[in-house]
């Protein structure tokens, strides 16, 4: 005769769904920004090769050289860690920003889609239009198609993962 009860059995059982099959807040939250700020990377990177462009380590100096001045463009290898550390540190602080909203705010679990589309375009502007002219960088120049595509990309690599991420490890 068993000594444990059936709840007890059902959550030791790993194909159950329960808690315990979840990540950490802090596991969830560090996997999603990685998964994001590596999809922003590819497509940045992409992007920009298909502008024509043969060197993406210039993206990486450049993203440097916003919160290193000028110099980070003429940088080598140093600098494109440097950039590239900056930019997953914006991607975590975008998913952290989104994983503490999401239990607070309702309607980013019920609207997952339209969610990341409209927290995608809401970094669009913060980074575009706050963040780079706060920069040394200043004030970027604007080019429709480029602010479109930008755009795009943001709501493929950052709002879609980090609405849909949330909602999968943050419910309950």
């Amino acid at each position: 005769m068993s000594t444990t009860s059936p709840l007890q059995q059902r959550s030791a059982d790993p194909s159950s769904p329960s808690r315990s099959n979840h990540p950490s807040f802090t596991t969830a939250l560090f996997l999603t920004a990685l998964i994001a700020g590596t999809l922003d990377a590819i497509g940045a990177t992409t992007s920009f090769l298909l502008r024509g462009n043969s060197d993406p380590a210039i993206i990486w100096r450049y993203v440097a050289s916003g919160a290193l001045g000028p110099a980070a463009l003429k940088g080598g290898t140093e600098m494109v860690i440097y950039g590239l550390l900056f930019h997953y540190f914006i991607a975590f602080c975008c998913t952290l920003v989104f994983f503490l909203s999401y239990p607070r705010i309702p309607a980013l679990a019920r609207y997952k889609y339209i969610t990341a589309i409209g927290y995608a375009l809401l970094v669009w502007v913060i980074t575009n239009l706050v963040i780079i002219p706060l920069s040394h960088l200043g004030m970027p120049h604007f080019h429709l198609q480029q602010v479109l595509i930008g755009m795009f990309i943001l709501i493929l690599a950052i709002g879609l993962p980090i609405s849909l991420l949330a909602h999968h490890w943050l419910r309950r």
